[in-house]
């Protein structure tokens, strides 16, 4: 399971896709920018998305990440 720093979130898909190329199953917890490039190079060749409901809030947080998440999963287990 990862959850990237989204500052560098580009690097981080493009290293799970490729980890899961080399047969590894690879879980992220990721922004849901569909606008990306990087979303369309990379994470709609994932074998599943799910995109999380709401707004994501961690621990005793008063505030929300200010963006949608998506659970990205590379199962390299699968051809």
């Amino acid at each position: 399971f990862v959850n990237p720093p989204y500052s560098e979130i580009k690097e981080w898909v493009v290293y799970g896709y490729e980890q899961a190329q080399k047969g590894r199953t690879i879980v992220m917890l990721i922004p849901s920018r569909t606008d990306g490039r990087w979303w369309h190079d990379y994470v709609m060749k994932a074998h599943e998305i799910r995109f999380i409901k709401g707004r994501l809030k961690f621990g005793g947080s008063k505030n929300s990440a200010p963006f949608p998440s998506a659970i990205v999963i590379f199962n390299g287990g699968l051809k």
